[in-house]
C-alpha cells in the first residue's frame, strides 16, 4: 500500500499502480481538496491498472486530532471523548461510539473509500503521547466495549473495520513515527490487558489489524510488525484472527532498525503481514517496487477482498437520511478538548 503525493495521480503513481506488487492507496490530508475532488481521485485509483479486482483506497480517520478530511465531513470526536461520558453513562457512551464510527465509515463511503484504520485498540495508561485520547478507555474491557459498538456502527455503513496497534502501544513513551519504543512487560502482563480488546474485536469480526512497531523485549527479539512470534504464534494461532495484517508504515523511525526498505518488507512478509505500507517517502516506494523478491500468496488476496467497501449510497442521499442528522447532532454535544492538536501524517 503506498500513498501519493497530491491531490491526482502523478504520471510516477499511475506506473506504480499498475504494478502487481501495489495493492492499495492510503490517503491522507495533502490528497484532499473538496468532496467532488476526493470522489474523481479514488475512482481513478480504483479503476487503475485495469485490475479484475480494484484496488483498496485507505485513509487514517479516527477522529479527534487523526482525522484526514476536515470541511466537509462531520468534525468526530476523539475516542477518549466518547470514553469519559462512557465513564458515567455506560448506555450513552456505547451509543455515541456506534454512531461515531457510523457517521466516519457512511461519510467515507459515499466518496468511495473502501475503509479507515480504525479503531484504536490501544488501552489509556496515561504514558503515550502519540495514543492519549485516541484510546477510547483506561481499563481493557472499557476499549473492548466501545470498539464493539465503533465496529458494529462502521459494519452497518458497509467498512470493515481494522484494529490498531497490537499488542498494545497504550504502555510505553516513546513516539514510534520517530523512534523505537521498547515495552519491557512480561507475556502475561499484555495477555491479560492489551490482548482482550484484540481477541474480544476478532471474535465480533475484526477484518484487519495493524501491529505496532515496537519491541517487547522481554518476548520476542524482533518488533511486533516483524516478528512471526506475535504474528504467527500468537494473533493466528492463539487468538485465530483470519484478517488482514497490515504493517504500520515501513518509513516510521521505529521501523528503520529492520534494515532498508526492502528488508523491512521482506521481514514483514515474511513473519505474517498480508500488506506492507510505505508513506511520505516516494524514493522508498520506488526502491520497493524495484527490488521486492515477493511471489503472491492467493490466501492474501482472499483476505484483502473482504475489506472492499459495501452498501455506497451518494453524500445526497447520506444527508438526507434522519439517522445521519441525528448521529451527527449527537455527537457534536461533545465537547472537543483536543481542538489545538496535530493531525498526524501517519498510521
Amino acid at each position: 500500500m503506498i500513498d501519493l503525493v497530491g491531490t491526482a495521480i502523478s504520471s510516477q503513481e499511475r506506473e506504480w499502480l499498475t504494478n502487481p506488487l501495489v495493492g492499495g492507496v492510503i490517503l491522507f490530508t495533502r490528497n484532499y481538496e473538496s468532496l467532488d475532488q476526493l470522489e474523481r481521485l479514488v475512482e481513478d485509483i480504483h479503476t487503475s491498472g485495469n485490475r479484475a479486482t480494484p484496488l483498496l483506497v485507505a485513509v487514517d480517520h479516527e477522529g479527534g486530532r487523526v482525522q484526514r478530511f476536515r470541511e466537509g465531513f462531520t468534525q468526530l470526536p476523539a475516542a477518549a471523548e466518547i470514553g469519559a461520558i462512557y465513564r458515567s453513562d455506560h448506555k450513552r457512551g456505547s451509543r455515541l461510539a456506534e454512531q461515531a464510527g457510523w457517521v466516519m465509515a457512511s461519510e467515507l463511503r459515499a466518496v468511495g473509500i473502501d475503509f479507515s484504520f480504525a479503531p484504536v485498540l490501544d488501552i489509556d495508561y496515561g504514558v503515550s503521547a502519540v495514543i492519549g485520547d485516541r484510546a477510547f478507555y483506561s481499563s481493557a474491557d472499557g476499549v473492548a466495549v466501545l470498539a464493539s459498538h465503533y465496529v458494529a456502527g462502521m459494519k452497518l455503513a458497509g467498512m470493515s473495520s481494522v484494529g490498531k496497534h497490537f499488542p498494545g502501544h497504550g504502555a510505553v513513551e516513546v513516539d514510534s513515527h520517530l523512534a523505537l519504543p521498547t515495552d519491557e512487560r512480561q507475556f502475561v502482563d499484555i495477555e491479560m490487558a492489551d490482548l482482550i480488546p484484540f481477541e474480544r474485536l476478532i471474535n465480533n469480526g475484526l477484518g484487519g489489524i495493524m501491529p505496532a512497531h515496537i519491541l517487547y523485549s522481554k518476548i520476542d527479539p524482533e518488533l511486533a510488525g516483524f516478528s512471526s512470534f506475535w504474528l504467527q504464534r500468537v494473533l493466528r494461532g492463539q487468538l485465530q484472527f483470519q484478517g488482514v495484517i497490515f504493517s504500520d508504515d515501513l518509513s516510521m523511525g521505529g521501523a528503520t532498525g529492520a534494515g532498508n526498505i526492502t528488508q523491512r518488507a521482506s521481514m514483514a512478509l515474511e513473519a505474517g503481514c498480508d500488506m506492507v505500507l510505505v508513506c511520505n517517502d516516494p524514493s522508498a516506494i520506488a526502491t520497493l517496487l524495484n527490488e521486492l523478491n515477493y511471489e503472491h500468496d492467493p490466501v492474501h488476496g482472499i483476505r484483502l477482498a473482504r475489506l472492499h467497501g459495501r452498501h455506497r449510497i451518494s453524500l445526497n442521499e447520506l444527508h438526507a437520511d434522519p439517522h445521519w442528522t441525528q448521529s451527527v447532532h449527537a455527537l457534536s454535544r461533545i465537547q472537543d478538548h483536543s481542538s489545538g492538536s496535530l493531525n498526524l501524517e501517519t498510521t
